[in-house]
C-alpha cells in the first residue's frame, strides 16, 4: 500500500505549483521560460522512457515533475510582467538541453533516454539556479518544497532499484533541495545585508 503515497505527492506538488502559477501571474514571481519549458520536456521523455521499461507507479513523481513546469510556462505568458529575461546564457543552456534530448531520440535506449534526460533537465536548470543565487525575490519556494516532497515519495513504490526507476527520483530531490537552500541562503544574506545598511544610515 505504500506505494500509493506517491498520489499524495502529486497532490502536493500541485499545491505548490498553484502558488507558483499564482504568483508569476501577480507579476511576482518570474520563472526563465528556458528552464521552466525544458524543465516539462525532459522529465516527459523520462517518464515515456520509464513505462517503457515496466516501471509503473514510481514514475508518477517523475511525470508530475514534467506536467508542473508545463503549467508554469503557459502561465508565464499571462502576464508581461512575469517572466525574466533571456540572455545569451539562457539560450545556450536550452540549445544543450535540446541537444541532450536529440541525442535521446537517436539511442532510444531507455536507460540511455533517461541519462540524456538528465543532462537535458541539468542544463535547462542552470539559469533558474544562477538566478535565485542572484535575484531570490523572483522565485517562490513552495515549488521546489513540494517538489521535494513529491520526490520522496518515489522511493516508497520503487520495485527493481533500477537505474530506470530511481535516477530520475534522485537526481529531482538533490535539485529541488538545491533550490530551496540556495533561495533561503539569498533571501537570508540580502535581508541580512540590508538590515546592516539601515543600521548604518541610521546611525549617521
Amino acid at each position: 500500500m505504500t506505494q500509493y503515497i506517491v498520489f499524495i505527492g502529486a497532490f502536493v506538488q500541485l499545491a505548490g505549483i498553484y502558488i507558483y502559477v499564482k504568483e508569476t501571474i501577480k507579476g511576482n514571481t518570474k520563472p526563465n521560460r528556458v528552464t521552466w519549458l525544458m524543465w516539462s520536456i525532459a522529465p516527459l521523455i523520462a517518464t515515456s522512457a520509464a513505462l517503457s521499461d515496466g516501471v509503473r507507479l514510481a514514475v508518477l513523481p517523475v511525470f508530475m515533475a514534467g506536467f508542473a513546469p508545463l503549467l508554469v510556462f503557459i502561465v508565464s505568458f499571462a502576464n508581461k510582467k512575469s517572466y525574466w529575461r533571456l540572455r545569451t546564457f539562457d539560450y545556450a543552456c536550452g540549445t544543450l538541453s535540446i541537444l541532450a534530448l536529440i541525442l535521446w531520440w537517436i539511442t532510444k535506449e531507455p536507460v540511455v533516454a533517461i541519462i540524456f534526460a538528465l543532462a537535458a533537465d541539468f542544463f535547462a536548470a542552470m539559469p533558474t539556479l544562477i538566478k535565485s543565487w542572484k535575484y531570490p525575490e523572483t522565485e517562490s519556494v513552495e515549488a521546489y518544497s513540494t517538489g521535494v516532497f513529491n520526490s520522496l515519495t518515489s522511493f516508497f513504490a520503487l520495485r527493481t532499484f533500477a537505474i530506470s526507476e530511481i535516477a530520475f527520483p534522485i537526481y529531482l530531490l538533490i535539485l529541488n533541495s538545491s533550490l530551496m537552500l540556495i533561495i533561503y541562503r539569498s533571501r537570508f544574506i540580502k535581508n541580512k545585508n540590508k538590515k546592516v545598511l539601515n543600521e548604518n544610515e541610521l546611525g549617521k
